[in-house]
């Protein structure tokens, strides 16, 4: 969250923040952001604030993003084809190497420049490419064994678009989004605003 409100700084040309100003701009805590930046070292100047670019830098080596990802998609349907085409998937950090599925139907045809090829092949895309990143954009009954056949071919984190719950295995992280249960808790809230207060 920090290196996003970073970015927009640099896009906008801001060389130097205070954590007051920060906060104001992207309803944070001042606080909060002294002492969750403290816990990666000393980057601000009392009275000064902090150097925007340095902290992005060093935020960006802390968590990894300084180096290209390799990322494996496997189930090109709608969802899997637009992850496919995002263009955060497209550039120096995270970049899509390898297109998977099981219908002989899109297995040979073009995604977002990459020919999608059967999942028996991943396991060699992966030793190729050196890819560590897995996005699962599969059906819920095939979502157990396509985490599975990442994990076996070393993929070491999986993101889970399918509406099911994985087994994770030692090794390979997984994070699940499931756009429906999001959508339900949303709902929830919604509804429970508009309950009027009892007395």
């Amino acid at each position: 969250m920090y290196l996003r409100c970073l970015r927009k700084l640099q896009t906008e040309g801001v060389e130097r923040i205070s954590s007051n100003a920060m906060a104001q701009r992207f309803h944070l805590s001042s606080s909060q952001i002294r002492k969750d930046l403290a816990a990666f070292g000393e980057f601000g100047i009392r009275g000064v604030g902090y150097e925007v670019d340095a902290l992005a830098n060093h935020l960006r080596e802390l968590m990894g993003l300084d180096r290209t990802h390799g990322v494996v998609v496997v189930g090109v349907g709608n969802l899997g084809t637009a992850l496919s085409r995002f263009p955060g998937l497209q550039r120096d950090t995270f970049r899509v190497v390898g297109l998977f599925d099981t219908d002989p139907a899109k297995v040979g045809s073009e995604v977002a420049g990459h020919v999608v090829r059967p999942t028996e092949e991943l396991a060699d895309v992966v030793a190729e490419t050196g890819a560590r990143l897995g996005i699962l954009a599969v059906p819920a009954p095939a979502a157990q064994a396509s985490y599975d056949l990442l994990a076996d071919a070393g993929v070491t984190a999986v993101l889970n678009f399918a509406p099911a719950q994985i087994k994770e295995r030692a090794g390979t992280s997984v994070r699940s989004i499931d756009i429906r249960v999001v959508l339900e808790e949303l709902a929830h809230r919604s509804i429970a605003l508009d309950v009027p207060p009892t007395i």
